[in-house]
């Protein structure tokens, strides 16, 4: 099993910037990729950003040139820097590791809330 904990939402003006957080445990050796989805309310839930091992990034297209993806020197905790902040980017935001045997893993979700 792999624990995420996720932190950095909050309420921001349009224009704003937030950064998340999120940190894994537990069995972490075989995650190969790490990233962030997002569901607003009467949505489903979309890929907003993935990173993987190897560094390689994958941006929604909404969010290309305003949000930067990152993960730290262990691969076990991945960043979300989001700049130009939209009232369309309100959401929860969910962080997800996939590891190599196959399954998913998801963090319990942050509140992000741009204001216009």
């Amino acid at each position: 099993q792999v624990q995420l904990v996720e932190s950095g939402g909050g309420l921001v003006q349009a224009g704003g910037s937030l950064r998340l957080s999120c940190a894994a445990s537990g069995s972490i050796s075989s995650i190969k990729a790490m990233g962030w989805y997002r569901q607003a309310p009467g949505k489903q839930r979309d890929l907003v950003a993935r990173i993987t091992t190897g560094r390689t990034t994958t941006y929604a297209d909404s969010v290309k040139g305003r949000f930067t993806i990152s993960s730290g020197n262990a691969k076990t905790t991945v960043y979300l820097q989001m700049n130009s902040l939209k009232p369309e980017d309100t959401a929860v935001y969910y962080c997800n590791a996939d590891r190599n045997v196959g399954d998913t893993f998801w963090g319990q979700g942050t509140q992000v809330t741009v204001s216009s």
